[in-house]
């Protein structure tokens, strides 16, 4: 037998050992991350995801590179947008990739141990050359797949964020609600002046509440963006009127020279509500 085909069923057969090994020997005091785990099912799943790494890797020693690579595909990117592992700091994970490494290494060791009479010394370096060479490669895809869905769910969730921090709400007659909190830096304001105009179309709202008693600061381009978002309203029909503007705010708006005079002002949002309704 070819040493490649003898390597390939000495590591099949040990491939629930090392995965059995690697977890026994995982340090588990990470303070965060799926290594960490106490959860049976996540614990049962990496464990899954760690034998059926071997069943591909052990194709390194059969299979011509380009195929080999190919077939490492699927794990690869199913594992690297795993939300476990996506909750996991990337140091750790490349840690257990070169305690695999490591582990791999051991077994070539002990199969070129064993078979020593019948395959020379060189042959043993050339594998073991080949598997660090394989490892760091899939280090390298795995950190690119791995960023790639990390940035993917950012992005998601800073659009949920943006969604939620400027829902408009439905109360009654065409009369719709417009809460701001928080800060609001320009790129928000933008945000608020789009996602408004689109709900209140959808939403057939008439009259537009804007609160800000929650707004603590503003700046003369947030300022600018609000007087749009009125403007822009006002050109589809949507009437508008401010809510509790604070001291603080409303200091700011007089030392930036702000006019409100056009815009329907109230001292709070139940007097908006009241006067919604006259």
């Amino acid at each position: 037998m070819n040493p490649a085909q003898a390597i390939h069923e000495f590591l099949l057969e040990k491939a629930k050992q090392i995965t059995e090994e690697w977890y026994a020997s995982l340090d588990k005091n990470d303070p965060n991350g799926v290594y960490s785990t106490t959860d049976p099912y996540a614990i049962e799943l990496l464990k899954k995801q760690n034998y059926e790494f071997h069943l591909q890797f052990c194709e390194l020693f059969v299979e011509e590179e380009s195929v080999f690579l190919k077939e490492f595909e699927k794990w690869i990117i199913n594992v690297a947008k795993d939300e476990h592992h996506l909750n996991t700091p990337m140091h750790f994970i490349v840690r257990e990739f070169f305690r695999t490494r490591d582990q791999y290494l051991q077994f070539l060791e002990e199969f070129f141990s064993i078979n020593q009479s019948a395959y020379p010394q060189n042959e043993a370096d050339l594998w073991k050359q080949r598997v660090i060479s394989a490892i760091d490669h899939v280090v390298m895809w795995f950190m690119q797949e791995h960023h790639k869905f990390s940035v993917k769910r950012l992005q998601s969730q800073q659009e949920m964020i943006n969604e939620l921090s400027s829902p408009v709400i439905t109360l009654n007659r065409g009369i719709g609600l417009l809460p701001l909190v928080g800060d609001i830096d320009t790129a928000r304001a933008k945000l608020i002046l789009e996602k408004t105009l689109e709900q209140c179309a959808e939403k057939r709202v008439d009259h537009l509440l804007i609160d800000l008693s929650g707004v603590i600061m503003i700046d003369t381009m947030v300022a600018q963006q609000l007087f749009h978002l009125v403007e822009a309203l006002g050109l589809i029909g949507v009437k508008t009127t401010l809510s509790g503007i604070r001291p603080e705010l409303a200091q700011t708006a007089v030392q930036l020279g702000l006019n409100f005079d056009k815009i329907s002002i109230t001292s709070t949002l139940s007097h908006a509500v009241i006067s919604s309704h006259m």
